[in-house]
């Protein structure tokens, strides 16, 4: 038997994780109990020591054998046994060490006649210490350095840095940032009983921010992510949100079914919860407020006369009377404002420019643009607007940025453009950026239509799902609304006018065969402008893999009504 992807599996961790297709999970978080006693509902933590490394070097070289040849691992444990899983993990099941991170969290845990525990460990493994997957230029990952922080060093690098380690002083107490994300030990609070993320019928939660970061740097979208011990669910709900196939392990029957819960109300793109920097949740006692102005984690300069008049000249100069979005959408166009932007001497970076660039122009003080832009229909990018939907959506949930975002940011854009030519080879940077910006402004009445003219498709039965081969024939050469189903799971809805066209594109795509699509639903009776409309309600009813959570209705008034096309099964049998 081979587990599915996208389900929560009931039984012994051990004896589920052998029914894994070897080779083929991208990571594994792990947070086994501890063997400290631990007051589990069905779960021993209270083993002999050699009982308990005996059973770890078992669960853990399962683990080594579903994972890919490029894949992570990643496992928190506490003091009592760390040393000697990393052992185990090294010796035993021939992973490489590449990082023992230590998270620090607020709310630890009260000993009597002791120091408090307010710390896990976190053990990076990998499988091919010169082939895996660690995304250091996301900039969901990356952090403020000291430089931009502190100093405002105008030679420091504006994505950021990654973390390295530090030792710490209590956080809100230090009058510098003695503590940061940038260290390897890790400052993200404890889940306590108070918070409102708290699932409150499993102890050990861990917090959504901590899983976003591991998930983030260790797999891509579209990923399998696994956890062996799923426990209060926050590693399948994180990997969900963040646009990856999951899986995951539990024992216990009463989680499994609070899981499939918590998981099957979660969606793709939702935010995660808690701060992304616990510093935020604690402020320092003496309530100091730091005076740098932030834009969604980056550093902005400040927007006085004269930075305002240089961006403006330097925005005259170069746009040729184009609008702003054309500015972001044409590359050597940005180019040439972000160098105008150099020759002035201007504080900041590209990212900053383009930035305050806009909020110019919101305020009404840019100048009209004087070149009539020609107008590109959905007619006309019905060939590609597919991939621009797809690569915004990926870009803007694994980065945690808007599009505005990722268009003012050269390196953000240039992936956007990457992942949009995957999906759609053929097209220039301007065609994929524009798109996106078309969808991004036609979503609000996308998801009206959705909800005036299609609400009964919540409930309608769905068409016959169908192998893609078929859908090649005259019979499909006209518009039509599809679902195209993965192995597990919906992977995208989308409105074509010419579904044979469509269907062929996906087929003579490489990014489309790694997905693995399997059979298409096609709707053909709904008029093309009305589309988009019938496109949004499928969306919300089988909550696709790639499409944009811009497009997502919402649904509070119909949530009693709805059914959802697919859901969360458990399997396997209980040890």
């Amino acid at each position: 038997m081979t587990l599915t992807a996208n389900h929560i599996h009931q039984g012994d961790c051990v004896r589920t994780l052998e029914q894994i297709k070897a080779g083929s999970v991208d990571l594994v978080f792990a947070d086994p109990p501890f063997n400290i006693g631990y007051d589990y509902d069905v779960y021993d933590d209270n083993r002999s020591q050699q009982d308990y490394l005996k059973w770890s070097a078992e669960w853990i070289q399962a683990v080594s054998k579903a994972l890919k040849p490029t894949g992570s691992f990643w496992l928190a444990i506490g003091d009592e046994y760390a040393a000697e899983l990393k052992l185990i993990a090294q010796d035993k099941a021939n992973l490489f060490s590449r990082s023992w991170v230590i998270w620090y969290y607020t709310f630890g845990v009260n000993c009597v006649q002791g120091f408090s525990r307010s710390h896990t460990h976190l053990l990076h493994f990998v499988k091919d210490p010169k082939n895996f997957t660690f995304n250091a230029t996301n900039p969901a990952v990356r952090v403020l350095s000291a430089r931009q922080l502190v100093y405002a060093d105008a030679r420091a690098n504006g994505n950021g840095r990654l973390p390295d380690n530090t030792w710490i002083l209590r956080p809100q107490d230090t009058k510098a940032p003695a503590f940061d994300q940038m260290h390897d030990t890790w400052y993200f609070s404890r889940v306590a009983g108070t918070f409102k993320e708290r699932e409150g019928f499993h102890g050990c939660q861990m917090p959504e921010q901590l899983l976003g970061r591991i998930i983030r740097v260790s797999s891509n979208p579209s990923d399998l992510v696994l956890d062996p011990f799923a426990g209060s669910g926050t590693t399948l709900a994180v990997a969900k949100k963040l646009g990856r196939q999951w899986m995951g392990i539990e024992l216990s029957s009463e989680y499994v079914k609070r899981v499939t819960k918590r998981v099957a109300a979660c969606h793709v793109g939702d935010p995660l919860e808690g701060p992304e920097d616990a510093r935020t949740s604690a402020p320092r006692t003496s309530r100091g407020k730091s005076k740098l102005q932030l834009h969604n984690g980056r550093p902005l300069p400040k927007l006085d006369e004269d930075t305002q008049k240089g961006l403006i000249e330097a925005y005259q100069t170069t746009s040729q009377g184009h609008t702003t979005d054309f500015l972001l959408c044409e590359p050597d166009f940005n180019a040439d404002f972000v160098d105008a932007c150099k020759k002035r001497s201007l504080a900041g970076d590209a990212y900053s420019w383009n930035r305050l660039l806009l909020r110019i122009r919101k305020s009404g003080q840019l100048p009209r643009a004087t070149q009539s832009q020609q107008r590109l229909t959905f007619a006309d990018m019905d060939a590609y607007s597919v991939a621009a939907e797809i690569a915004m959506q990926l870009v803007t949930v694994d980065f945690d940025r808007t599009l505005d975002d990722i268009l003012c940011s050269p390196n953000l854009a240039r992936e956007f453009d990457r992942l949009a030519a995957d999906f759609a080879p053929g097209f220039t940077p301007f065609h994929y950026r524009w798109a996106a910006i078309t969808i991004r402004k036609r979503a609000k009445s996308s998801k009206e239509l959705a909800k005036s003219q299609f609400i009964d498709w919540l409930t309608k039965r769905l068409p016959t799902a169908r192998p893609l081969e078929t859908c090649v024939t005259p019979k499909y050469d006209h518009p039509g609304v599809y679902i195209l189903q993965g192995d597990e799971c919906p992977l995208y809805v989308g409105e074509t006018l010419n579904v044979k066209t469509r269907i062929e594109q996906i087929l003579d795509t490489k990014a489309w065969g790694d997905l693995a699509p399997g059979s298409v639903r096609v709707f053909t009776d709904t008029e093309p402008q009305a589309q988009h409309g019938l496109q949004s309600i499928l969306i919300a009813k089988t909550d696709p893999l790639l499409n944009s959570h811009l497009l997502r209705p919402d649904l509070m008034p119909f949530n009693r009504k709805r059914r959802p096309f697919h859901s969360l099964q458990s399997s396997g049998q209980g040890r």
